[in-house]
Order: structure tokens, then C-alpha cells, then sequence
């Protein structure tokens, strides 16, 4: 089975992150071939600065890896280093209908909420359908907000099959299980964010420790002492379960384990079980982006392995819409 599933460069990645997708993206490419693109292309569908664009694209890779990514058993790469992403994404677009674009929740969110905005908020969840369709993806993992642009992406799939003849694979999606989203500390009601209000609120994979535990402590919490998962308790609800995803236990084990200690002691373990978790990771990305020749070969490798799938699929494409061979 093929599994493809992109990730932005911009933003420090945090827990939300890593419990959602990453850690996933590494048990997966153990029993699945797996494409990993870092999805620059998407990135600069609002501005970028360029100099920091390219050290957060290094800084992922290395992030990637450092988290347990094999580039020798996955396909790590980067999306503008395969020019094929673009150029059947144009194609698609020439067979999308203006009105699916117009439907999909975050053009009508952003759009109604910027004065002004360029075509790519329009046209990008296309190159997303191009990310998947050129590599022959059986299984795309993604969260809740993206099953719409997944499903754009069957459709144009299933269109171009029906007119040119079987050209794509179809696409299924795969879910996060439950638990996998990680609510913000000092907001439970909303998922932990890079664009949260509160820097408090959101623990990064690579925050020093210091500052972990200063996060923990301050995370809020609600009346009483008693640590167990409720509705009324959002906030030890959320540690709870960053508890269970760092440590492998489950909620049920820490509720019986904490009964009667009250929150000083959980939260301190909380902080213990993330930094002994992030460690090792913060330890080997500092020694990949201290050896950015090393970065930068990966990426080229991946690359090219990547180039060579996208390529076959993209003749077949100009094949059969009727594109003179070179």
C-alpha cells in the first residue's frame, strides 16, 4: 500500500503535531510505502519571507528525521524539487469546476475575512489533488478539515478515469483515532495551534525543558483536585491525554494512579513525560542542522525518488489527453 501525506514548513511544530501526524507518519512507514513531501509550494499562498522559508523547510526535514522518519525506508522530500507537482496540478485545474473551488470551507473563511488574496487560496486544494494523484496514493491520512480537498481530490480522479481511461488510483482517507487532537493549555475549547493566542498554550517539540514544565504548571485547570477526564474538566482532560500519548498508558491507568494526589503531582509528571519524550528528538535535529550538506542530500535523494514516480505518472497523464512526446 502507497501512503502519501504532506506537511507544511512554516510554523514551529508542537504536540499537536507530533501525536497527530508524525508519530503516525513513523509507524506507518514501517508496513507501507510512504511518500513524505514538505509542501513549500503551499506555503507561499500567503506570503513568505524568503530567508526564513528556506531555513524552516531545512529545520522541518531535520525536525522529520529527528523524529523518526527513515529516508531510507520513506520518501522524504521536498514538493518544489519535483516540478511534476506543478505541472499536473494545472492540468487538473483545467477540468475543475470554478464552483467546487468556490465551496471549499477555508476559501470561504479566508475570503470573506481578506481584503485581498491571490488565486492560489482558490486553486490550491487542486495541488493538494495533484500531491496525491501523481504518486498513485492508496491512503492519505488527514485530519477532520481536510476531508472536503480529500474528496476533491476522488472526484477529479475518478473524472479523468471516466473520460481518459484508468489513469489515477483513488484515494481513500484515513482518520486520526481518537485522541489525537491536542487541545490547547490554556484554552481547552480549541485545538493547540501555532497561531494561539498564547505562547503558554502551546507546547513546541522543540521547546528547551525549562520551558515545558513552566507550561505545564501554568496550564489551566479546573475546581478541585480530583484528575480524571470529564466534560467539566476541559483543561485536566487535555493533560490526561497528553499523558496517555506521551507515556502509553491509558487515561483510565493515570486516573487510578493519580486518585487522591491532586494536580501538583500530575502536572509535574505530565512535564517529566514530555521532555523525556522530546529529548532524544531535540538532541538529533540540533546534530542534523549542524551538518546541513547531510540535510541537504537527503532531500535530494528523496527527490529523486520521488521524480521518478511522479514522472510516469505525469507521461501517462499528457499520454492520454492527447500532449506530443518530447
Amino acid at each position: 500500500m502507497r501512503i502519501l501525506s504532506g506537511i507544511q514548513p512554516t510554523g514551529e511544530k508542537h504536540l499537536g503535531n507530533y501525536f497527530g501526524a508524525i508519530r503516525r507518519w513513523v509507524n506507518e512507514q514501517a508496513e507501507a510505502d510512504c511518500f513524505y513531501p514538505i509542501v513549500d509550494l503551499h506555503a507561499i499562498t500567503v506570503a513568505q519571507e524568503p530567508t526564513e522559508l528556506r531555513k524552516s523547510t531545512l529545520s522541518l526535514a531535520a525536525l522529520l528525521i529527528a523524529s523518526g522518519i527513515d529516508p531510507e525506508r520513506a520518501t522524504l522530500f521536498v514538493q518544489s524539487h519535483v516540478p511534476e507537482h506543478a505541472r499536473l496540478a494545472w492540468v487538473l485545474e483545467c477540468m475543475t469546476p470554478y464552483g467546487d473551488l468556490r465551496r471549499m470551507p477555508q476559501y470561504r473563511e479566508k475570503s470573506q475575512t481578506h481584503a485581498a488574496f491571490g488565486v492560489a487560496l482558490l486553486t490550491y486544494p487542486v495541488l493538494q489533488a495533484a500531491d496525491i494523484l501523481l504518486y498513485q496514493a492508496d491512503a492519505v491520512p488527514v485530519g477532520e478539515d481536510q476531508r472536503q480537498h480529500l474528496e476533491l481530490a476522488r472526484d477529479l480522479a475518478q473524472r479523468f478515469n471516466n473520460r481518459f481511461g484508468e489513469t489515477f488510483t483513488v484515494p481513500r482517507g484515513t482518520y486520526p483515532e481518537v485522541g489525537a487532537k491536542v487541545m490547547d493549555l490554556q484554552d481547552p475549547a480549541m485545538r493547540m495551534s501555532t497561531s494561539s493566542e498564547s505562547d503558554l498554550g502551546v507546547v513546541r517539540i522543540l521547546d528547551p525543558p525549562e520551558h515545558i514544565r513552566k507550561k505545564i504548571r501554568s496550564a489551566v485547570t479546573d475546581s478541585g483536585r480530583e484528575v480524571r477526564r470529564s466534560p467539566d474538566k476541559p483543561g485536566i482532560t487535555t493533560l490526561i491525554e497528553i499523558l496517555a500519548a506521551a507515556s502509553g498508558e491509558s487515561a483510565e491507568q493515570i486516573q487510578e494512579r493519580y486518585t487522591g494526589s491532586g494536580y501538583g503531582p500530575f502536572k509535574a509528571d505530565v512535564a517529566d513525560a514530555i521532555v523525556e519524550l522530546v529529548t532524544p528528538i531535540q538532541r538529533r535535529y540540533a546534530e542534523l542542522r549542524n551538518d546541513q550538506a547531510e540535510l541537504t542530500r537527503i532531500l535530494a535523494r528523496g527527490a529523486t525518488k520521488a521524480h521518478a514516480v511522479a514522472a510516469q505518472t505525469l507521461q501517462r497523464v499528457h499520454e492520454a489527453i492527447g500532449f506530443v512526446p518530447p
